[in-house]
């Protein structure tokens, strides 16, 4: 039959065990921590220890050294299991126990070095080998250890003084050292005697703290021993009033302590120096004695010491011997080796521990007795005998000397007592204390057993409960019922007295109730029983704790404050004095409005400095704008509401509640206040927009570009946004047109002015700077006339990132006209005449000699003016000639050809020569073609929107034409024309004469000038011969001058 499987919670319930098992036993082992640093020569400890290990209590150690000179080479030293351990460089040593290894515990040992040397410095390793189931931790520690020079040196002179009693004694020791670690040094004095051993007389620590040995802690109190530093080295040691006892061999002796990494002190080396032999010689052998006690006045069973004390020279080296007597019976005796000797009745009371006989000091002797008895009433007193030793060793008595007796009275012990409860401070508060004291009367010993109950009944409550209780044996036993108490009771016996002390601090409203003590008198009997004598209890003692009266002052200042929206409300709430440093404070903000009845909450912070928002703030958005802040000192809060608006204006105060932590660590409020108002007035920004008003007046040409400025020279803030807008009066318009706007979202919108005509295609806004905007108007035209001026609106983003408008503003205005150019046309009015045969072409030139515009277009119309006779006058002299035009030719700006009459038709020929000349040939001319021809010129120009306009006109000189028939002669010809006719006959003569004279003069002077006016090589420069003159006188011939060729050499 197969077992039984084990349950699935059992065998989890082992696997957790042995995980814990394994957990908790895990091996650590750890040596003293380094770098440590010894000097050579010293006896050296180093401690190792293991923990967590399993198997035997007694482990094995094993110390190992890593030299540095092969810093990774183990080299074995000791162990405690194995003795051939050791290498061989260390097996002498250990051999010879100048290196072993100390068992402290089982898993604790310490390894010695008892002589120190050089070649032992490195780092040390402490192994124990396993011994548990599997290997889990730390097998080994590792510390390192420096061996430095020993350089302390003690010297002193070595000298043999001879001193009388009462002198005094100066010697000096020299004490140096040249360690390069921190280190200090002590320095202690000794004296010895014989085989004594040596008494300390004053020391200095290693921290300089200076201290005197027990034998002259007294003289070195009252200065007569000092030990002073007189050199960067030397100490001196002072001894005034020497006595004889003083005698003995002096010597310095000084110790190197270094601190190892553990902060404890290590004594690397202690050196003593050569001693110096003093002799004191006594020169006095009086003595005297007194006798010393406490009081006089005993109650049964209280403990009584009498102190013999005797005053000579040289006690150490004089032998006395002491007895006590009581009625003059003797009690006991000590010889001068201090064994004491009692009679049989005494003799039986110290063997049961109620007396006791005893040499305290060399000088003082002592009698106590520790539970008094009434027949112990009587005299006491005590004899001091010097005695001399003789050479075989024997004692004889020599002077003897007793003080005055002193008597004592034992009284019985009264059972009838009274109790009494009082309380200085019955009325107290929060966190003060108060006594209560429980006096018993009459007084008794402190030996007399007595236990006194302190009891307590609660404000409210009817009952009565055990305190606490000062038990009979001298212990405290606290009550069940009030354990609070314990944390902040003290109870206290006086020791002159019976009287119990209850002491409660922090006082609370759990302390506060009606008291009263209980004391019980009790005796122990032979078996170790309790008897109870006596009980009384004590008046009812009511203390009322009551809550500190209130210090709290809330600033009452009022004050007013303007402010622009945007900016924070400073709030401040200051707390000018408050009933305890501990005291915490709650803050409520308050704001009242006009239309309100009471003030509405904002804000709220706990005196546990916790947030809680009003019902205010929630409504108006508040909770991300608030700041709450407290001074470090705690007595000035801070409420500052950001990004004020203008519906944020009211009056704001602060309403303080002061709360105290009570002694039972609840949190009360004590006290609340309400401070000052602060009037608070947000208003938008001063209206700071100003727009130049300076009138301007712009003319302009047709086609010229104009600008238009809108200056803003200041606004209210930097960030505000402007709307810029453009208006204009038009001649002949009652009221202004919008133009354009620019938004402040810099949006361009055109008015209803620039969207019906082209004035949208032709407009152009910018910003070139901030405030200033320019608006240009291209190709201006006529109709762009008018007055001109802008609008800035000036937005402003509000607390609650909306945006209003601030202020508007506008510009002086600026009166703008456009005019069409200036006409600077100008054309050839010179007269010609020509004359042509007939059947020939004839040319009429149209020029233009100037123009307005580089962009004017002409339109050129030639005219034949002829001739015709009017009658109908009286007078037939009188003749009236009109003329009479006829179009030739048409061509307008379009080149649109018009032609006059029909005897034009296919005769004409247009030419454009150039921008400015225009030329028209006539074909095949007739006589019907002589007369007067002119031209006229239309100078036309387009304005910005295509449309042509005339400019100017004006009109050529004449050209006089003549076709001749075919037949004529040339001297009909210059009849025929007055003009001809002048120029040939007529002109040339006055003109030939004028040339004749002057040709005469230049050869006369010549002449006279030089006579033989020769050029070079004889010949004559110049000569002038008549010239040849042929005219008709008829007018079919013209005259005609002529310069032949030969006549001129």
């Amino acid at each position: 039959m197969r077992p039984p499987r084990p349950p699935l919670t059992s065998l989890l319930l082992l696997i957790f065990v042995l995980l814990l098992g394994m957990a908790f036993a895990q091996r650590h082992v750890a040596v003293q921590e380094g770098p440590l640093y010894r000097t050579e020569g010293s006896h050296v400890t180093l401690w190792c220890k293991v923990s967590g290990y399993q198997g035997p209590a007694e482990q094995t150690f094993q110390w190992s050294i890593y030299l540095p000179s092969a810093s990774e080479r183990e080299v074995q030293i000791v162990s405690t299991a194995d003795p051939s351990f050791p290498y061989a460089i260390y097996t002498q040593r250990v051999r010879a126990q100048e290196i072993y290894v100390e068992r402290v515990q089982g898993d604790a040992v310490l390894l010695h070095i008892t002589e120190l040397q050089d070649r032992d410095a490195g780092e040390y390793e402490c192994h124990t080998p396993n011994t548990d189931e599997r290997y889990f931790g730390s097998y080994s520690a590792k510390t390192n250890l420096t061996v430095i020079p020993d350089s302390l040196r003690v010297t002193a002179v070595p000298q043999t003084l001879h001193r009388v009693e009462r002198d005094s004694l100066e010697l000096k020791c020299e004490v140096s050292k040249s360690t390069a670690q921190h280190s200090h040094v002590s320095i202690s004095w000794y004296r010895q005697r014989g085989g004594e051993a040596p008494v300390e007389i004053i020391s200095l620590s290693r921290d300089f703290v200076l201290r005197a040995g027990g034998t002259y802690a007294q003289r070195h109190a009252t200065g007569d021993v000092r030990l002073d530093k007189v050199g960067e080295t030397t100490s001196k040691l002072t001894i005034y009033n020497l006595h004889p006892s003083d005698q003995g061999e002096f010597y310095c002796e000084a110790a190197e302590w270094i601190q190892d990494p553990d902060k404890s002190w290590y004594a690397m080396t202690r050196k003593r120096s050569q001693g110096t032999i003093v002799n004191v010689q006594a020169t006095d052998k009086e003595f005297s004695v007194r006798l010393e006690t406490e009081k006089r006045m005993y109650i049964v069973g209280e403990p009584v010491e009498f102190r013999c004390i005797l005053e000579a020279q040289n006690i150490p080296d004089r032998y006395f011997s002491i007895s006590w007597a009581f009625n003059s019976s003797l009690i006991a005796s000590l010889g001068p080796n201090a064994v004491p000797v009692l009679n049989n009745e005494f003799a039986q009371r110290e063997a049961l521990g109620q007396l006791k006989v005893a040499k305290e000091s060399d000088n003082v002797f002592v009698l106590k007795i520790y539970r008094l008895r009434l027949e112990d009433s009587g005299k006491y007193n005590c004899r001091v005998t010097e005695r001399e030793k003789t050479v075989t060793g024997d004692f004889i008595d020599k002077e003897s000397k007793r003080p005055k007796n002193i008597p004592i009275t034992v009284l019985p012990l009264k059972a009838g007592f009274a109790v009494t409860a009082i309380s200085r401070t019955p009325g107290v508060t929060y966190n003060e204390s108060f006594d209560l004291q429980c006096i018993i009367k009459p007084h008794y010993p402190s030996w007399v057993p007595v236990s006194v109950t302190w009891r307590f009944q609660p404000a409210g409550s009817s009952e009565f409960h055990d305190l606490v209780t000062f038990t009979r044996d001298g212990g405290v036993q606290w009550g069940d019922r009030y354990l609070g108490f314990r944390t902040r009771t003290a109870i206290e016996k006086a020791e002159s007295s019976n009287n119990v002390r209850l002491s409660i601090s922090r006082a609370s409203d759990t302390e506060a109730g009606k008291y009263q003590c209980v004391a019980e008198l009790w005796r122990k009997n032979y078996n170790s029983s309790w008897t109870r004598l006596a009980d009384r209890t004590s008046n009812l003692l009511e203390i009322r704790v009551l809550r500190p009266v209130t210090k709290l002052q809330v600033s009452k200042s009022k004050r007013s404050i303007t402010l622009v929206e945007n900016r924070p409300i400073p709030l401040n709430c200051s707390v000018k004095s408050q009933t305890s440093p501990d005291s915490h404070f709650a803050v409520l903000w308050y704001v009242h409005k006009p239309s309100d009845a009471d003030g509405k909450l904002i804000l709220k912070t706990t005196h546990s400095s916790a947030f809680e928002y009003g019902t205010y703030a929630e409504e108006e958005g508040l909770r991300g704008r608030l700041q709450f802040e407290r001074s470090a000192s705690g007595g000035l809060f801070s409420l500052t509401v950001q990004r004020a608006e203008v519906r944020d204006s009211g009056s704001y105060y602060c309403h303080v509640e002061e709360w105290l932590l009570s002694p039972n660590h609840a949190w009360y409020k004590l006290a609340e206040e309400v401070s000052g108002r602060t009037e608070v007035t947000v208003k938008q920004p001063d209206n700071r927009l100003h727009v130049n008003q300076t009138h301007r007046n712009i003319t302009v040409l047709e086609n010229q570009w104009v600008t238009l400025e809108c200056q803003v020279s200041s606004r209210t803030s930097p960030s505000s946004q402007l709307q810029v807008e453009w208006y204009v009066w038009r001649p002949g318009h009652p009221e202004k047109e919008a133009v354009a706007r620019l938004s402040r979202q810099s949006t361009l919108r055109y008015g209803d002015l620039a969207t019906l005509g082209n004035l949208r295609s032709r407009l152009h806004l910018e910003s070139p700077s901030p405030g200033l905007y320019l608006l240009s108007i291209q190709n201006a035209t006529v109709r762009d006339s008018g007055t001109y001026d802008c609008r800035v609106e000036e937005w402003l983003l509000d607390p609650s990132d909306r945006w209003y408008k601030r202020a508007e503003d506008l510009s002086g205005l600026t009166t703008l006209t456009v005019k069409q150019p200036e006409p600077t046309l100008q054309v050839d009015t010179a007269t010609a005449n020509l004359t042509v045969q007939e059947k020939e072409s004839f040319q009429l030139d149209c020029s233009v000699l100037s123009r307005s515009s580089p962009k004017s277009h002409f339109a050129v119309t030639w005219y034949n003016l002829r001739a015709k006779e009017a009658g109908g006058h009286a007078e037939e002299e009188e003749k009236e000639e009109e003329e009479e035009k006829e179009v030739v030719l048409s061509v307008g700006l379009d080149t649109i050809f018009n032609s006059g009459t029909g005897r034009w038709q296919d005769r004409l020929c247009f030419q454009r020569l150039s921008a400015v000349l225009f030329r028209l040939t006539v074909l095949q001319a007739s006589g019907a073609d002589t007369g007067n021809y002119s031209c006229r010129v239309e100078e036309w120009l387009a304005d910005p929107s295509g449309m042509w306009y005339r400019l100017a006109e004006e009109e050529s000189g004449t050209v006089a034409v003549h076709v001749q028939d075919a037949g004529s002669t040339l001297q009909s010809v210059i009849c025929s024309n007055d003009a001809l006719f002048y120029f040939v006959f007529f002109y040339p003569f006055p003109i030939f004469g004028i040339l004749i004279i002057t040709i005469l003069l230049v050869r006369f002077k010549s002449r006279n000038s030089s006579k033989n006016s020769e050029g070079k090589n004889g010949v004559p420069l110049l000569w002038i011969k008549e010239p040849h003159l042929n005219y008709s006188p008829t007018c079919l011939e013209p005259p005609v001058l002529s310069i032949h060729p030969g006549t001129i050499d």
